[in-house]
């Protein structure tokens, strides 16, 4: 949530991006490898996994509709692909660790990345 249109640098120690490129004999969409269809075949998987929070489904729809969007302008293309696909995970509290330990999305709450709102739309969620 406090990524969703502005930079949040507290936020981001838990943030990272993958990039995985599958080989087209590797991969198949409607029983068909990519191969098969040719070199216009332009698929795309974006996994977005974050930790539990207030996750309701219209800051969801941003998430997604956003990574689309900044996807399709880093192609240079006017919108997203119909072979783009996104995927959107919540880590359950207490399900991500990192250097020797536990992360948890309650240690950024006095961190000033969230407003107050949000704190206890967070807190509310996760019933902490």
């Amino acid at each position: 949530m406090p990524e969703v249109g502005q930079s949040a640098p507290h936020a981001r120690v838990g943030f990272q991006v993958y990039f995985v490129e599958r080989e087209p004999d590797m991969t198949a969409i409607g029983g068909r490898f990519l191969a098969d269809i040719g070199p216009e075949a332009d698929v795309m998987v974006i996994d977005v996994a974050v930790m539990d929070e207030d996750w309701r489904q219209e800051i969801r729809t941003q998430v997604i509709e956003r990574a689309l969007a900044t996807l399709a302008d880093a192609c240079g293309l006017a919108e997203p692909s119909p072979t783009w696909w996104v995927n959107f995970r919540v880590i359950e509290e207490g399900g991500r660790g990192s250097s020797g330990g536990v992360l948890s999305v309650l240690s950024l709450l006095d961190t000033g990345v969230f407003t107050e709102g949000e704190v206890k739309a967070v807190r509310a969620a996760l019933g902490a």
